[in-house]
């Protein structure tokens, strides 16, 4: 079998999103002919743990770690609370407090890329040994944190391979990249070391069109999009008696939909059913600003908060809701991100209520496989007539949706287009 050294930071019992990519290849890549050697951190800072994934890591697969230097916990002994918050992407808008400031400038400015900077040299000296102990001729690396490029672009300065970079999400385009307080200095040496790992990388995978279209702007290399994707079989379950409205995943500033809170607390007064029925679950970090917009709304009442959830907890309450949200930050720079959760919810089989920026990848997506409903911020007229559309259907037992074309987001069909990337030969 052809060997692949994969180099990821996140790898079980890491939680959320970031894990699931690349334990899903690890998975079905022996089923294509590769065998992949993994190479994650020893000691890492997860901000969340799901030890459940790691029934999902292949038997025998050869996991190689190295110790890491991790600065979020010297952070954490300024502020465990801002620290976690950081590190996991909860970044305040509104009154940032000098704590958090700080702690950004320090991100943003003192640690570039990101705060695993520490450990590209080890880990170029370790893997330089197993390349050469192993015979591998193909790397993969994965990111964010993008500090993981750097270790690809060193191993591809001394040795003879084929290197694959992965972006799951955009590099210096990114959202909160503009809420780090970078100097100009510190822009263009993130500018600079996107650059050059674009340019330097054989072949280069992106999760979304518009990402690749960015890419194209500043590179020649080949570029292919392949997206996240559901995993496995569901068995059919009951749904929900209540007409639940359900996101699961971290809710983070920006993302707080005003405008679906604001129909959703006109329907409970309009409409005394509707109250009845109504149930808003939201499992994962909920926003302060969240949390004023259902109060300002008036749907406290309504709320439930499920904490973060486990990966099969979260697939048992996806299938049971009756309607599934999918939200991103209305901003120009967001329309090229698809939430791994919107796979899941294809899976699922539920209505998806996507409400983003337009032009959304995500939302294409959702149209495309007849998944549900797409609107913008602030279209208060659209969600509220697609929301009365559906609690029609729901009191009659008939909201259900026929999906197109879903499996094809299955992940060893996904692992089946990465295997033709991995032995396609460059011309």
């Amino acid at each position: 079998m052809q060997k692949v050294l994969v180099i990821t930071y996140y790898w079980p019992p890491a939680g959320g999103p970031g894990v699931q990519r690349w334990l899903k290849f690890v998975k079905y890549l022996p089923d294509f002919g590769v065998e992949p050697l993994v190479y994650v951190p020893k000691n890492p800072n997860y901000p969340i743990l799901d030890e459940q994934l790691a029934a999902d890591i292949p038997q025998g697969v050869q996991v190689i770690q190295q110790p890491i230097r991790e600065p979020y916990r010297w952070a954490s002994l300024l502020s465990r609370s801002k620290t976690k918050s950081i590190s996991s992407g909860m970044i305040s808008e509104k009154n940032p407090s000098i704590l958090e400031k700080l702690l950004l400038w320090i991100r943003g400015n003192l640690f570039i890329p990101d705060a695993r900077k520490y450990w590209v040299k080890p880990s170029i000296r370790v893997l330089s040994s197993l390349i050469e102990k192993e015979g591998i001729r193909t790397i993969i690396t994965t990111g964010p944190p993008h500090s993981l490029h750097l270790i690809g672009l060193g191993l591809k300065r001394k040795f003879d391979i084929q290197w694959i970079a992965d972006f799951r999400d955009p590099w210096t385009s990114i959202g909160y990249q503009k809420k780090l307080g970078l100097t100009r200095a510190s822009q263009k040496k993130h500018e600079h070391l996107e650059r050059e790992v674009l340019n330097t990388a054989d072949k280069i995978i992106v999760t979304s069109p518009t990402t690749q279209k960015e890419f194209e702007r500043i590179t020649s290399k080949p570029i292919r999009v392949i997206t996240n994707g559901f995993d496995g079989r569901l068995v059919p379950t009951a749904l929900d008696d209540a007409f639940t409205i359900s996101h699961l995943g971290s809710l983070l500033t920006g993302r707080n939909p005003i405008s679906l809170w604001e129909v959703l607390g006109d329907l409970i007064r309009e409409n005394k059913r509707f109250g009845n029925a109504l149930k808003i679950q939201l499992a994962g970090v909920v926003g302060g600003e969240t949390l004023s917009s259902l109060e300002d709304f008036g749907l406290m009442p309504y709320l439930e908060l499920m904490g973060y959830l486990s990966h099969d907890q979260v697939v048992k309450v996806q299938q049971k809701s009756q309607v599934l949200l999918l939200l991103e930050i209305d901003s120009e720079e967001t329309k090229g991100i698809i939430p791994g959760k919107l796979f899941e919810y294809l899976n699922a089989g539920r209505p998806i209520l996507a409400v983003g920026p337009e032009n959304w990848d995500a939302g294409a997506i959702v149209s495309e496989t007849q998944a549900g409903r797409v609107c913008v911020h602030g279209d208060k007229a659209t969600i509220k007539a697609v929301l009365l559309d559906w609690f029609e259907k729901y009191e009659s037992d008939r909201l259900q949706i026929d999906a197109k074309g879903v499996e094809k987001y299955h992940r060893k069909k996904l692992t089946g287009a990465l295997t033709n990337i991995i032995q396609w030969e460059l011309s």
